[in-house]
């Protein structure tokens, strides 16, 4: 099983019992005062997926994961990382105490600050974890945003979920982050490789989402994502491909209003459903989910 990473760092559930003082949910990363358990843990974690992801990730994230100061042995210091990244695409790195109301994860995004969980999961949740940690945010996340096209699309995305909340269409933009930031993939000129943190922070989802036959791999395309529920507590059905990243920053430039008006009067499509107007890649067997379903 994977770490399940809300969507996007925000939820009804945001903040339940530790509300910061800060109005912007902010905290004090406190990088000294992680134990050597905790640093061991992000060891055990950084040392699996390094060696998985070569031939996997995409080239992005590879050379974003490089040219951060990213160390096997030890959790990096916020301050440290969005010094680089302020330097190449001026984003930074902010700490959360965990899930963080709608709103203020938006405003964080539409100013280029991505807010991080500064908790490290324990020894005996290496594989699942309901809310994200410092492993799947930093790790997961950061790298990408050394891009400077997924940099202005997740600004986009924030600024565009302030949009979306006073409209009451979260539900249908937040499927959008999930099928791209958090589990997109991309054809690249070396084969089909991964974007999405919720993939890349995963050990065993890696393998899963581009090499198994069980899922389904269909040509992106956004009413279509936004109609589809998806999976927050076991692997995707279905994975969403772009050609290339230049179409989600073509996304960034969509006025989603109309799209909303639209997709709001055609059905919910469940997980693995596929439509015979889908560009499909693979179709998917769907045994691993069958399993999971059967008694």
């Amino acid at each position: 099983m994977q770490t399940a990473p809300a969507s996007g760092k925000h939820g009804l559930a945001a903040g339940l019992g530790h509300r910061p003082e800060r109005p912007d949910w902010t905290i004090d990363q406190g990088w000294q005062h992680y134990t050597p358990q905790e640093h061991a843990v992000w060891a055990a974690l950084f040392e699996r997926q390094s060696r998985l992801l070569p031939g996997r990730a995409c080239d992005e994230f590879v050379r974003g994961l490089r040219d951060l100061p990213f160390r096997a042995d030890r959790i990096p210091d916020f301050e440290q990382m969005s010094q680089v990244l302020r330097r190449k695409t001026g984003w930074e790195v902010v700490a959360v105490p965990g899930l963080v109301p709608d709103e203020v994860f938006f405003e964080h995004l539409a100013h280029r600050r991505f807010p991080a969980g500064q908790f490290i999961r324990k020894p005996h949740e290496l594989d699942y974890l309901e809310e994200p940690d410092v492993f799947h945010d930093v790790f997961g996340h950061v790298p990408m945003l050394m891009n400077p096209v997924i940099a202005d699309y997740i600004q986009a995305y924030g600024e565009g979920g302030l949009r979306a909340q006073s409209l009451g269409m979260l539900d249908k933009l937040a499927r959008v982050y999930w099928y791209t930031v958090e589990f997109g993939l991309v054809q690249q000129p070396n084969g089909l490789r991964i974007y999405g943190a919720g993939i890349v922070s995963s050990y065993t989802e890696t393998c899963f989402s581009v090499e198994d036959a069980s899922p389904n791999r269909l040509r992106f395309d956004l009413a279509r994502v936004m109609r589809t529920r998806y999976r927050i507590d076991d692997f995707q059905e279905s994975y969403f491909v772009i050609p290339d990243f230049d179409e989600l920053l073509g996304l960034a430039n969509i006025d989603f209003a109309p799209l909303y008006a639209r997709v709001v009067t055609e059905p919910e499509l469940e997980p693995g459903e596929v439509l015979a107007v889908d560009q499909v890649l693979t179709r998917g067997t769907g045994r691993y989910h069958a399993a999971r379903r059967a008694p």
